[in-house]
């Protein structure tokens, strides 16, 4: 939280002074002490002495917080308090420069409250509405002048959260967004513009992912904590989806996900059906203390197990005995997985095209060590142990007594057929014959066998010495028993496994990459900025990376292939990659390997 300031920062256009805020919940309150933080004069109304007596308790407990943590003093907290005023009368509000309305997202009693003001504020005075899914549009028609209508949406929690979205209708007037986005950024947010569409920015895209993930799941797919891992473990992203939604609570949701169909009528956000029967069951996420996951009670985030809860005992063991690991290829992907399996002791054999490109692996390992050691983070005899593990070789014949084979070649499917043909020939009985393939059929080199029930997908995550996670891709072929030592092998690795089935994304790429086509289909609609999307994604929703940095690092080539292929498996139309993706890698801008793609990188 930013501390106190004894001026009081004005916006470019008209003077701001006093605040109004309608409705003290904790987002009302937060907004209330955002205000009076930064030196505004505030008054909040609530719909009764019950109302203010709990908004007062807000604003005391947010701020005992800050002068707990020392980011407030307590004189620095009477002064902030003592700035805001509490009341019942909207008609206290005829002085207010600009009225910000936080009540229960509800159309009708939002344009209730908005006609009211209409008749009680000044004509220069503006009204913003805090909703975070409904149309600012139809609530500024109860108003004589919606052009002076503007939304704020701020997150939960308002003081910490940094972002704030600015709505602009097609006839908020010019000069109110300018000095609302002026006023925001005075407050010490960042806001980003946006027109009026449901969800905005962030929860647009949002919740169309989480959406997906409670689908994936209602369809088996893969477990709750599979998924979850998933994207904490491949993304980064702080929470996985379904613990997500348990906080965001699924009615919540729901209630977002329906307002959102209803509008724009696209097919992935009807609310897929598990979340309608969650919701009717009660089972709302923390707050009742059920939802996907089981917690010690509600309003706590402490899990506890339950039935679907996975037991130590089916923790999975090595059924083939894995000494010897074999590694197809001489890539970056290679390289890390010869470095990962050669630092967990197993002696590695990995095979290149030619000479050249096998000396070339050992050489990268022997600098990844030497640039490792000058940062203390590793010792000559550490590197001298690896490398004593690593064999190279320039034939595929030398794989025969290995135990597992790990391809990581080409993203080509005639090229993985035609190796896993040489594999099956070449391998000993019993021996795993993995792919690390992110999008390509598994089932279709399988059958390039005669071993089917012994090819599994094995899809580490880049780099492969640091990320942590594996997407362990079983087919209709592959043995439990392969399926369970795969799993254990990640684990003898330091790796987290996920388990699901073989279709085009696995877990990852089929939750993340409709998120980032989303992304580009919103900039492309000119709905909003990149910069401003990725600030939204990252500041509103605490991704790592926004969807156009995400997409410059992966590539658009890559984006747009992995796109193509979940359409081709899911013929869903929402899946269809972009048109815009589709342009720039027609022009060679590729990201940040070509210098240029959805931003330019010549400069940098």
């Amino acid at each position: 939280m930013p501390g106190m300031t004894s001026t009081q920062p004005e916006p470019t256009g008209r003077t701001f002074s006093t605040i109004g805020v309608v409705g003290l919940g904790t987002m009302g309150a937060g907004i209330a002490e955002i205000f009076a933080r930064t030196g505004y004069s505030v008054i909040g109304v609530e719909v009764n002495d019950e109302g203010v007596a709990r908004g007062r308790q807000h604003l005391e407990h947010s701020t005992d917080r800050a002068v707990k943590r020392g980011k407030l003093s307590e004189a620095d907290q009477a002064e902030l308090l003592g700035r805001i005023t509490l009341t019942t009368d909207l008609t206290d509000l005829a002085d207010a420069d600009l009225v910000v309305e936080a009540v229960v997202e509800s159309l009708a009693i939002k344009k209730g409250i908005f006609a009211t003001l209409d008749s009680i504020v000044s004509p220069d005075a503006v009204l913003a509405t805090n909703t975070s899914s409904l149309s600012v549009t139809e609530i500024a028609t109860a108003n004589t002048r919606p052009g002076r209508v503007v939304g704020v949406h701020f997150f939960n929690p308002a003081p910490v959260q940094n972002l704030v979205e600015v709505i602009r209708t097609v006839v908020t007037e010019p000069s109110v967004l300018t000095d609302v986005t002026d006023l925001v950024a005075a407050l010490g947010k960042n806001p980003v513009v946006c027109g009026d569409k449901a969800g905005f920015i962030a929860n647009t895209l949002l919740f169309g992912y989480l959406n997906h993930a409670a689908s994936m799941f209602e369809s088996r797919y893969a477990t709750r904590e599979d998924i979850d891992a998933a994207m904490r473990f491949g993304c980064g992203y702080p929470m996985g989806p379904l613990a997500l939604l348990d906080l965001i609570g699924l009615d919540t949701a729901y209630e977002i996900l329906d307002t959102m169909y209803r509008q724009g009528r696209d097919r992935l956000h009807a609310p897929t059906p598990i979340l309608k029967q969650m919701v009717s069951a009660g089972l709302l996420g923390r707050k009742t203390g059920r939802g996907f996951y089981t917690y010690e009670g509600p309003d706590t985030p402490l899990m506890v197990h339950d039935a679907n809860t996975p037991s130590p005992e089916d923790r999975p063991t090595l059924q083939h005995r894995i000494t010897r690991v074999g590694v197809v290829g001489t890539g970056t992907m290679a390289c890390g997985i010869v470095e990962v399996f050669a630092r967990s002791g197993y002696d590695v054999l990995y095979v290149g095209r030619s000479a050249d490109k096998v000396e070339g692996v050992r050489a990268a390992l022997t600098r990844s060590f030497d640039k490792q050691i000058q940062r203390g983070r590793a010792s000559e005899e550490t590197k001298a142990e690896v490398l004593g593990r690593i064999t190279g070789s320039a034939s595929l014949d030398d794989l025969a007594q290995v135990d597992i084979v790990v391809e990581a070649i080409a993203e080509d499917l005639s090229i993985k057929t035609t190796l896993f043909e040489n594999l099956d020939e070449i391998c000993k009985p019993g021996a795993i014959l993995a792919t690390t393939t992110s999008s390509l059929p598994i089932i279709s080199m399988a059958t390039a066998t005669k071993r089917p029930q012994d090819v599994i997908g094995m899809h580490f995550f880049n780099p492969a010495t640091i990320m942590k996670l594996v997407e362990v891709v079983s087919t209709v072929a592959t043995a439990d028993e392969v399926t369970e030592t795969t799993r254990a092998l990640c684990a003898e690795i330091d790796k987290v496994a996920v388990s699901c089935g073989d279709r085009a994304g696995f877990i990852v790429n089929a939750l993340l990459f409709p998120y980032l086509n989303d992304a580009v289909k919103m900039l492309e609609a000119h709905y909003a900025t990149a910069d401003d999307i990725d600030l939204a994604m990252k500041q509103g929703c605490a991704l790592p990376m926004g969807p156009f940095e995400l997409l410059d690092v992966v590539g658009n080539d890559v984006s747009l292939a992995i796109q193509r292929e979940l359409y081709l498996e899911f013929r869903e139309p929402g899946f269809a990659p972009a048109p815009l993706l589709e342009h720039l890698v027609t022009a060679g801008y590729l990201g940040r390997k070509t210098k240029r793609g959805f931003r330019d990188y010549s400069q940098r």
